[in-house]
């Protein structure tokens, strides 16, 4: 009920006593308190107003200095005014002016109370949804993923210290991991004794992770829930320099400190010239095998450089072609695979030495590789990304450079386009323009967010919109992702793009072959994509 002078209490009735709902209707039927004096307004209450323009009201709010107060005023049709004053009646805090609708209002205390005051017309209603004292603005505690991590909190909090817990890592290594439910590990990474921060480059989010500190300890730490079946390579970089800058500046300043985590057993590639080029590595016992890797001992390929001059492109680079030393140029079985960023598969992938292997176990036919290098960074991102360009000089200048080299003749069913992240986009970008030359495409991890500047989309990602527009051709797939490689910034990351495109071109009538890996956007997967989708299009599985 609304007084007519000024304001009384709408209060929420729960399931009461009979002798004290008796109380609490005589309370919603008492008058209103005159305009000039004041209500009090307590954290859990809602007030019914009715606002006079002549005389604004003014609502008591115990509270001790330094207390969190949130509420809402609900001001319908007609404006309000509403301010935070001291307790001596001073202007503190103005909260709304002239405001309609739902207003929300935050604010902090200062001395033992804070006056709420309010001017208007018309009916309104305020409440204090909270009301926390300073003793009680403590941050939760932290709610530990890890097991061990928690049970080491513990320890410190009782007084004891870092030690044992330091030699035990040491003698099982890094990462730690732990059992938990749904068929996941929760995976912790470790680092002792940074000074200010430390990140962790790679690993199941790919977004350069901070650590945290535990407590005031020398243990930094990230724990992460991820699937038995998971395979990834990672770094950690600590006190990575805070710099001036833009904000692309300040996240490649994790490059000058990254480096082989000292607690893992596995270091990839084994032997290194320093911390700062080796990878530590995980593969968890479900992970998936890798065929031809590592290379059987007997692996021996012939390789040698041949120079490929572009006219089209306007440059020169230096290809790497690897084939069985019994390698026969009129065997029908002959496989020619064409391999993006090639200076990459050679130094990570071993990919000579993996395809002699497989071929050797009679999982593949005899395959002649072309590891085409990137010349540079610039360069790599202007011709891979549905170059058309490009796709013609591969077509018209390279296989014919290589049936000149090696007495093939390249047949289009039996020669793959084969590439990861940019390389894995123009395996299915070169292979749509030219498909008279190119029938297989074999995408890891594909690029395929990738659009051309200033081209229209109706959320369809491009190269699938591509192929789904044009008539089916005659080219087969072989397409994965990891499944950590999902969008940092919102929208669609690989992981969704790279199945986008795999439901159009099955519905377009292709064969497709599908792998998603428990992994990110790592050679250390590609390594086995790699062979996987050359078994997948040519081989005995």
């Amino acid at each position: 009920m609304i007084g007519k002078h000024g304001a009384c209490r709408d209060i929420l009735l729960r399931a009461l006593p009979h002798r004290i709902l008796a109380a609490a209707l005589a309370l919603l039927l008492a008058p209103a308190l005159p305009a000039a004096a004041q209500d009090r307004l307590a954290a859990g209450e809602s007030l019914a107003l009715r606002l006079d323009p002549a005389t604004p009201v003014q609502l008591r709010i115990e509270a001790p200095p330094g207390s969190y107060l949130a509420g809402r005023i609900e001001a319908g049709a007609q404006p309000v005014d509403a301010a935070l004053l001291t307790a001596e009646g001073a202007h503190f805090r103005q909260l709304a002016q002239q405001d309609r609708g739902a207003i929300r209002f935050q604010a902090m205390s200062e001395g033992e109370a804070m006056i709420l005051r309010l001017s208007g017309a018309g009916e309104t209603r305020v409440a204090l949804d909270q009301l926390v004292a300073p003793a009680d603005l403590q941050p939760p505690a932290p709610d530990y993923l890890s097991p061990r991590m928690a049970a080491l909190a513990e320890t410190l909090a009782q007084g004891g210290d870092t030690a044992g817990f330091w030699r035990a890592v040491a003698a099982e290594g890094t990462p730690l991991v732990e059992e938990a439910e749904a068929g996941e590990v929760v995976l912790t990474f470790l680092w002792r004794g940074a000074q200010r921060n430390v990140r962790l480059f790679g690993g199941p989010s790919s977004d350069h992770d901070w650590l945290d500190r535990l407590g005031d300890s020398d243990v930094w730490f990230k724990s992460f829930r991820v699937p038995r079946a998971t395979r990834l390579s990672y770094k950690l970089a600590p006190d990575v320099p805070d710099l001036p800058g833009n904000a692309r500046a300040r996240r490649m300043a994790i490059l000058a400190t990254a480096q082989m985590d000292p607690l893992n057993r596995h270091p990839w590639p084994a032997e290194a010239p320093d911390r700062f080029n080796q990878h530590a590595t995980l593969t968890l016992p479900q992970a998936p095998p890798q065929p031809g890797t590592p290379p059987a001992p007997e692996a021996d390929p012939a390789m040698r450089r041949v120079v490929f001059d572009s006219p089209t492109l306007g440059n020169s680079r230096e290809l790497l072609i690897a084939h069985p030393r019994d390698f026969d140029p009129t065997d029908p079985r002959l496989v020619l695979a064409l391999i993006f960023d090639g200076e990459r598969a050679l130094a990570e992938m071993q990919a000579p030495q993996m395809l002699d292997t497989l071929t050797r176990q009679g999982r593949l036919p005899p395959v002649l590789a072309v590891l085409i290098p990137s010349i540079d960074g610039m360069t790599r991102a202007r011709e891979l990304p549905g170059n058309d360009a490009f796709a013609d000089a591969l077509a018209d200048e390279l296989l014919p450079l290589i049936a000149a080299e090696t007495g093939i003749t390249p047949d289009p069913a039996r020669t793959v386009l084969a590439g990861a992240s940019y390389g894995g986009l123009a395996a299915a970008t070169v292979a749509l323009r030219r498909s008279d030359r190119f029938g297989n495409a074999l995408s890891m991890s594909g690029s395929f967010w990738w659009a051309p500047q200033g081209s229209a989309s109706d959320g369809t990602p491009h190269v699938a919109a591509e192929f789904a527009v044009r008539e089916r051709l005659p080219i087969r797939f072989f397409l994965s992702a990891g499944s950590f490689e999902t969008s940092r910034h919102g929208g669609d990351g690989i992981l969704q793009t790279s199945r986008s495109l795999r439901d159009i071109l099955r519905l377009k009538g292709y064969a497709v072959d599908w792998r998603e890996y428990a992994g990110g956007h790592d050679y250390l997967v590609w390594r086995g994509a790699l062979a996987d989708g050359l078994i997948a299009l040519f081989g005995a599985r």
